[in-house]
């Protein structure tokens, strides 16, 4: 994705002006700007760039404010006025090649770097800042530019060996944060702590603790470290993030309800001690999808302003859409689904979910189910687990009688995950869909599909193996090699439903027999049907048992009657 290079369409002297709402005092921007305050900092910085325009450092630091809320066009006028205002100040040259890497260009990035070593080589505050430029990198949604550790590294741990006393806090934060934006916890750790002995007030070093603590599952360490700061400092915006983003996995993405409940509250919290920017709410909204608070979500995504050409606004799309779908809203999920598809173009970028919820939403609105069931099959094809819905839909065809379409989304389901582990209950309603249609083909009074009832059998092999007692594995088996047999040999079946039935009744528990009523008398009915003119023994003992659970039966009262009378004989 592009980095979204805002700009204020002002002029820059129109940019600097501002009002004195907030007191004039350097530090205390520079307090806001750590606690994401930035609105808050960028009027005091504006107004002291009013009351005190010759001093380069406050043009800095509201250049640094509008990179950090992406406005970087508008950040390098002010660096560019900065310098026409204090020439001899080296901050803003700083200013100038952060601006560059962060629109990847470090050959400019260098040569602003190296004006600023040559009007001030001697202060370890220079390579301090140049140190910390070299680690600006864009917001994670937006990979152009990339942090230059080992240029980072080089003029942090310069600023550190010209720092010989080791008394400012910021060197050692800059160290910790070197290291944890490389995922090197274990070395940012120590930095971090020697902030805490120079500057036990810092904010920063601290929540960054809790940070490497929640990052390395030490869950109970990080709460305690966060909520230290908290306690020290309620108005202290990161640290909540901080503490949302360690409630959300300690509760298992919303396992753990009262963990969960936890993790919104404290990334709300957040936002409303912060600028509440696009980037935060996109994140909250992401907090109540793990929760599942589904009607919170809607709200939200409904009520967020984007711009509808702003790289983000697919994502409102998306989530609308989701949240919509899991409130039962389904026009209005589809809706939503299909502006956000028609506006990612990017296919790499599109979820499985997005394929799921629009598949969805079509059925349940009553759309295309064809069109459905291949927003279901692409689902499926990212994560395998999502042919579980082909396998729910395929059921909901089943039920409403629509066999062939059963078999077709059954045979998707299998095609998409055969190691799924519901797919025998697909092989088994395959096979379902497969008897109930040959069924009416054969009151119809049309050809059986042999290709069709061979694959069910062969699926309902695979689920007699796997599950060996489920009977009603084997009583459908028998069922459809019963239609294979007259498919394959007309009138002068081979008998290959036989082994089957047998099968199955020896499956059937005596406490089961009532529940099992139907299906036992078929199978004594036909297996006393086909021994009676080849074991009449064994012919009257299926029968008898056909009789003993329905003695109103068509067919087992007459037979059985024949065949004692002829063995009497």
């Amino acid at each position: 994705m592009k980095i979204l290079k805002k700009a204020i369409t002002l002029n820059v002297g129109l940019v600097l002006m501002g009002s004195a709402v907030f007191a004039q005092d350097l530090n205390d921007a520079k307090k806001a700007i750590d606690a994401e305050q930035y609105q808050k900092a960028s009027s005091m910085l504006k107004s002291l760039v009013t009351s005190k325009p010759s001093e380069g450092e406050n043009y800095y630091n509201l250049g640094l404010v509008y990179l950090k809320t992406g406005y970087i066009d508008s950040a390098r006028a002010v660096f560019t006025k900065g310098l026409a205002a204090d020439p001899k100040n080296n901050l803003n040259y700083i200013g100038l090649g952060e601006a560059d890497m962060l629109t990847n260009n470090p050959t400019s990035a260098k040569t602003n770097f190296d004006k600023a070593v040559s009007l001030d080589p001697k202060e370890y505050e220079t390579y301090l800042n140049i140190g910390r430029a070299y680690l600006a990198q864009n917001k994670p949604s937006d990979e152009v530019s990339k942090p230059d550790f080992t240029l980072a590294l080089a003029n942090i741990q310069k600023a550190d060996e010209m720092d010989s006393k080791d008394k400012d806090a910021q060197i050692f934060l800059a160290l910790g944060d070197a290291y944890a934006l490389q995922k090197n916890n274990s070395e940012a750790l120590g930095p971090y702590f020697r902030v805490n002995d120079i500057d036990p007030n810092n904010r920063r070093a601290k929540t960054q603790i809790g940070r490497m603590y929640k990052e390395s599952k030490a869950f109970p360490e990080a709460e305690k470290e966060l909520l230290d700061v908290t306690t020290a400092d309620p108005n202290y915006g990161p640290a909540y993030r901080e503490l949302g983003e360690l409630y959300l996995i300690w509760s298992g993405f919303g396992a753990d309800k009262e963990k969960a409940a936890k993790a919104t509250e404290s990334y709300k919290k957040y936002m409303s001690l912060t600028d509440k920017s696009l980037e935060s709410q996109l994140r909250y909204m992401q907090f109540l999808y793990y929760v599942k608070d589904f009607k919170e979500l809607e709200q939200v995504a409904s009520s967020i302003q984007v711009p509808a050409d702003h790289p983000k606004s697919t994502i409102v799309s998306r989530l609308k859409g989701w949240s919509a779908y899991e409130n039962g809203n389904y026009p209005q999920a589809l809706t939503s689904l299909t502006n956000f598809f028609a506006k990612e173009k990017d296919t790499t970028k599109i979820l499985a979910n997005d394929y799921l919820y629009l598949g969805q939403s079509q059925i349940k609105a009553g759309k295309d189910t064809t069109a459905a069931i291949a927003n279901l099959v692409k689902a499926a094809k990212i994560d395998t687990n999502n042919a579980e819905f082909l396998s729910a839909l395929a059921l909901e065809m089943y039920k409403s009688k629509k066999y062939t379409d059963a078999i077709n989304t059954y045979k998707l389901a299998i095609q998409y995950n055969p190691n799924g582990k519901n797919v025998y209950t697909s092989y088994y309603y395959l096979g379902q869909a497969a008897f109930r249609k040959t069924y009416y083909d054969k009151r119809d009074k049309k050809p059986f599909d042999l290709p069709l009832l061979t694959e069910a059998d062969q699926n309902l092999e695979k689920l007699n193996k796997v599950v060996p007692d489920y009977a009603m594995g084997y009583f459908l088996r028998a069922r459809i090699n019963d239609y294979i047999d007259q498919a394959q040999n007309g009138t002068a079946t081979k008998g290959l439903m036989i082994p089957f039935y047998e099968k199955y009744i020896t499956l059937i528990k005596p406490e089961d027999e009532a529940s099992s009523k139907d299906n036992l008398v078929e199978s004594y009915r036909l297996l006393g049907a086909w021994y009676a003119d080849k074991d009449k023994a064994k012919a009257i003992d299926f029968l008898t048992k056909a009789v003993a659970l329905d003695p109103n039966d068509s067919y087992a009262p007459a037979k059985l009657k024949e065949l004692q009378s002829a063995k009497g004989k």
